[in-house]
């Protein structure tokens, strides 16, 4: 339990009105988007600046008493479900743009800015951000960058991690860290900034993220492509990349997805279609063209049923805006749903999409799957009801079965999720226990009291 003194201390740091101590405050920060049981913290404290929040940190250390960083709460793998008798820290007051430099092409943030606000700020001045997860509506940069989150457009443009130039962060003690630069290249000192992302918070707590930016592509185009099964579209995107071409975004949906969706946002979507791909193809207008008209002769060969290019920015903003509401739109048919993020070489898409097949058949369970199949990363996507205590018993040995198929096929545990407290107890299967002794000699070198995220990636 944290004592008077100590909640009195806090207050003198952020105010009174800033510190939640009230059983129905502390709930809504004791869970996240992952379907794993609350914890309840025992404060919520909401810094305001970058002093307050390494004033925060440093009186943690020195009482010993764990936090969780948490921005909008929409991960996927248990990564802000805070401590018993812990502390959440909330970013959501420290929330700037503080620079969008035209000239140098970067931008500086703070951790709760949100993910589309920079988006558009940018657009705006014909600059580019394009990481851009599923929840950027909501979700902030300082999130992102801890989870190393990917997005629609990773296939071409990367993730996360390919976007952040520079950071600042206090230490377990504190301390105020800087790492990184303004510059296009930094060799100086240790890659503290690569370590830093995808840590989810059990290394530090960010102030600052300084983020590259690129130019605005001059021309868009965005296809459907109705196929007759998921195995069929499987090959396809396998056959586009194969044949050299890159588009921005190269998704998927199979048939329950797809009905779901529609259902959902009314987007028009041919539902009797056994999946879909949909694709966006950017850059120079003479090479969008000529690489639509490449993709669409590879989908007429591989047997698609039916090919919509999108007319105008309304349709093509119509298509996007329906394969964003996948997951809330599974959400609807079940009161459980367990989103996955298994992630496989480009090449072995159609191999996991028949393991999911198989999958789905042995547990007798309900899988909906989409995703970024350009780069390999499907959501298979249980539809579930937790409370169905045999059900969910096969739904946690289909889980293993999913991380085990990935595994096998050279793929990873997440693509884009992360650990969390989700998949950690599975991350020696992936990267084995040697990894798992180094990762946790380090963390007790940086945080020897281990109060920063508790319990994430490599387990307490």
């Amino acid at each position: 339990m944290i004592s008077k003194t100590l909640y009195k201390a806090f207050q003198d740091i952020v105010g009174k009105a800033k510190v939640l101590t009230e059983p129905e405050d502390l709930v809504t920060y004791s869970y996240d988007a992952a379907p794993l049981d609350p914890v309840t913290p025992a404060a919520v404290l909401m810094p305001e600046n970058s002093k307050e929040l390494g004033n925060v940190v440093a009186l943690c250390h020195e009482n010993k008493l764990a936090i969780t960083v948490r921005g909008a709460g929409t991960n996927l793998s248990g990564g802000t479900i805070p401590k018993k008798d812990g502390v959440v820290i909330l970013t959501g007051h420290m929330n700037r743009i503080l620079e969008i430099n035209e000239a140098d092409m970067y931008a500086v943030v703070q951790p709760g800015a949100v993910t589309a606000r920079l988006a558009s700020r940018v657009e705006a001045k014909g600059l580019f951000y394009p990481p851009d997860p599923g929840s950027q509506a909501v979700s902030t940069l300082g999130g992102n960058v801890m989870e190393n989150a990917g997005g629609l457009r990773g296939l071409k443009y990367g993730v996360t991690k390919d976007y952040v130039m520079g950071l600042s962060f206090y230490d377990a003690m504190g301390n105020h860290i800087k790492t990184g630069s303004k510059t296009v290249k930094c060799a100086t000192g240790y890659n503290i900034t690569g370590l830093m992302v995808g840590s989810e918070g059990t290394l530090g707590i960010l102030d600052e993220i300084i983020l590259k930016l690129i130019p605005f592509p001059e021309d868009r185009k965005s296809i459907i492509a109705a196929f007759i099964s998921i195995e069929a579209a499987s090959e396809t995107v396998a056959r586009i990349i194969s044949d050299r071409i890159v588009p921005a975004t190269l998704e998927i949906m199979d048939q329950i997805t797809i009905k779901a969706v529609e259902d959902f946002s009314h987007a028009g979507l041919p539902t009797d279609a056994g999946a879909l791909l949909l694709i966006e193809l950017d850059g120079y207008p003479g090479q969008v063209k000529e690489d639509a008209q490449k993709v669409v002769q590879i989908c007429e060969k591989q047997g698609a049923t039916k090919i919509q290019t999108a007319e105008n920015d309304e349709q093509r903003e119509k298509i996007w805006a329906a394969r964003r509401s996948a997951l809330s739109a599974l959400a609807q048919l079940k009161p459980t749903l367990v989103l996955e993020d298994a992630t496989v070489p480009r090449s072995k898409i159609p191999d996991m999409v028949q393991s999911l097949a198989k999958i789905s058949a042995t547990y007798d369970l309900t899988i909906g799957t989409f995703g970024h199949a350009g780069d390999g990363n499907l959501h298979p996507t249980i539809l579930t009801d937790r409370r169905n205590k045999a059900e969910w018993q096969r739904v946690e040995k289909a889980i293993e079965r999913i991380f085990d198929a990935a595994i096998s096929l050279g793929g990873t545990l997440s693509g884009e999720h992360g650990t969390g407290l989700a998949k950690s107890a599975f991350l020696k299967n992936e990267i084995g226990s040697a990894s798992i002794d180094f990762s946790r000699r380090l963390k007790t070198a940086l945080d020897p009291y281990h109060i920063l995220n508790p319990g994430k990636i490599i387990g307490d």
